[in-house]
């Protein structure tokens, strides 16, 4: 069922945090990078195909086989031609946890901080690193981190869910059967996307936000906004 949100005061903060992010010039020592995380089924073939011939397609069964789902971790940088998808069989605590880990070590070892937007699934948070690692270690990555959480039923606010549907029309638009040749298939897009200097244009910005949802802002109290006109 689809879930209209509710434009309150949380609402508009987080929406106009992640929007102004997004405005910011590059800094390569305090990269955006966008994160979301997508549930992939392993489909199998019951028969096999038949190959194609001249003048004709190649033929698949309407029938196939589940094999099991696997877990997508989506990582695209906001400024930059850069993505990372990374396939693990859950997304618990603990896995967002070892991505986050990676994210300041592997990804972006020389950025001071690193600003990651994401959405409010309860094992975003920063008590996972506490859980998944020893308290300094989880204190170390933390200072490389600044969280910035898209508004409750705004998923369209993170570039990550855009690029995620990319990903499914280029190279999940067929059965992929087992994690191994899915993992194969995505790394060849991923190298692809990225060498082509592929990045997502975003042109919603706070300033367009105010003028075109401006009438369903929450209303300011009257005593309080020094805009407001004596009555």
């Amino acid at each position: 069922m689809w879930c209209v949100p509710q434009i309150n005061g949380e609402y508009v903060a987080r929406m106009e945090d992640v929007l102004d992010l997004y405005a910011q010039a590059p800094d390569p020592k305090r990269p955006v990078v966008c994160f979301d995380e997508s549930p992939t089924q392993l489909i199998g073939e019951v028969r096999q195909p038949i190959p194609p011939e001249p003048g004709r397609l190649e033929r698949y069964d309407c029938e196939y086989r589940r094999n099991g789902t696997v877990n997508l971790f989506v990582f695209l940088d906001a400024h930059q031609p850069w993505r990372r998808v990374k396939v693990t069989n859950r997304r618990t605590a603990t896995d967002f946890a070892a991505c986050m880990r990676e994210l300041v070590d592997v990804d972006f070892p020389q950025a001071e901080q690193v600003r990651v937007v994401m959405d409010n699934l309860s094992t975003h948070t920063a008590g996972a690193l506490y859980e998944a690692f020893p308290a300094p270690e989880a204190r170390r990555i933390l200072r490389r981190l600044e969280f910035h959480f898209t508004p409750k039923h705004a998923s369209w606010l993170n570039m990550a869910e855009i690029e995620i549907g990319v990903l499914r029309r280029q190279c999940l638009d067929r059965r992929i059967d087992n994690r191994e040749r899915l993992e194969r298939e995505i790394a060849a897009w991923q190298q692809k996307r990225n060498a082509a200097g592929a990045r997502v244009e975003w042109m919603f910005t706070t300033e367009k936000a105010r003028a075109k949802m401006g009438r369903a802002y929450p209303k300011p109290n009257a005593t309080l906004d020094p805009n407001a006109e004596e009555s």
